[in-house]
């Protein structure tokens, strides 16, 4: 399945680590910086580029050849350098991801293998600003003055900016998903034709099993002013206006951390948490399964086994067979979309009868 499809959480579970430490070799095979040792499970190598090693950027394998779709993450040092260790026995596409570059064509290979690897430089700053966090773009949302409230606007008089800003920043929509990456800071074209971006906007929102919920905030307490400034946001983006400022690559001890992920979940459904010990005691079910829950989306929960890398289903039971859907007033999404969604049509795509979230 394709992880780019629509607007959904949970698709992937998460692993981070640590390295504590690290053992490079000095090789003279390596005229630019030295070379890696590396064992039988892992990659490693020197990403470059024109202007030399290249710090501080993500070296990513992944591979489709275990029962599910499996990825880890890596960081180069000052020279360039990385290790990907404790890789699973398959083929892994490997390429390189950073602030100021685009994406390096693919290489094959395998663990054990030493690979260097050349960072392609973006040609321009708009590619560069394609791999930008979410939130980068989402700051270049306009807020309101604080003059433009309780004063003659189209902002009802009641509400003022701390108000608003509770809003944009912290409830409503990105409290339940980012705002920012490509699929939000632009207007689906599925959604129909509009006199202006704010009028896409309103019906933008209106879109599937969780219409209500988006809606509401924005078109109740703030009285539908924030459609004009969510229209001007991606008008602005649609005819080039980039980030005002740029992330850094990741320096110190931040470059000592490992992500692997493993693709676990369904594009029609979230994930709402996961569950893998417990805080009070964090030996218990070590190297074991990882539980997930999907709230309001459905009754079938996987589970994932980090070391097999296989995921299996488990269907929450129900006391009585009738049990209504957890949908509707009440809850936390509609029993049926209130207008069609740009990725999945009119289709009910949320079901659950149980909510089991911890």
């Amino acid at each position: 399945m394709r992880t780019t499809r629509g607007l959904y959480v949970g698709m992937v579970a998460v692993g981070i680590a640590v390295l504590l430490a690290a053992s490079p070799a000095r090789l003279r095979a390596q005229q630019t910086s030295d070379a890696v040792r590396i064992g039988a499970n892992d990659l490693g190598g020197v990403v470059t580029s024109p202007s030399g090693p290249e710090a501080g950027v993500w070296v990513i394998a992944e591979t489709t050849d275990l029962p599910t779709k499996f990825s880890k993450i890596v960081v180069t040092d000052d020279r360039g350098r990385y290790v990907m260790p404790d890789l699973p026995k398959a083929t892994y596409s490997v390429w390189v991801r950073g602030y100021g570059l685009v994406d390096s064509p693919k290489v094959q290979t395998v663990p054990g293998k030493s690979v260097n690897l050349t960072a392609v430089v973006a040609p321009n700053a708009a590619a560069a600003a394609q791999y930008y966090p979410a939130i980068f773009w989402y700051s270049m949302l306009k807020i309101p003055d604080a003059s433009q409230f309780g004063s003659q606007t189209d902002i009802p008089a009641k509400v003022i900016q701390s108000d608003w800003l509770t809003v944009m920043k912290n409830r409503s929509c990105v409290g339940c998903h980012q705002l920012g990456q490509l699929s939000t800071r632009t207007l689906p074209a599925a959604l129909g034709e509009f006199k202006s971006s704010e009028e896409a906007w309103k019906r933008r929102v209106q879109s599937g099993q969780a219409a209500r919920f988006m809606v509401t905030p924005l078109a109740g307490p703030l009285g539908g002013a924030p459609f004009k400034y969510f229209g001007d946001w991606t008008d602005r983006i649609a005819k080039g206006e980039l980030p005002h400022s740029k992330p850094p690559r990741p320096e110190g001890v931040e470059r000592n951390i490992v992500v692997t992920t493993w693709e676990w979940g369904d594009p029609k459904t979230y994930l709402h948490d996961l569950i893998a010990s417990d805080r009070r005691s964090p030996t218990v079910n070590a190297y074991g399964p990882l539980y997930g829950s999907p709230e309001y989306s459905t009754d079938v929960y996987p589970i994932l086994d980090p070391k097999q890398h296989t995921v299996t289903h488990f269907k929450a039971p129900v006391r009585d067979a009738n049990t209504p859907e957890a949908l509707g007033p009440g809850h936390a999404a509609d029993a049926k979309p209130m207008a069609p969604s740009a990725y999945w049509g009119d289709e009910k795509i949320w079901d659950s009868k149980a909510n089991n979230h911890n």
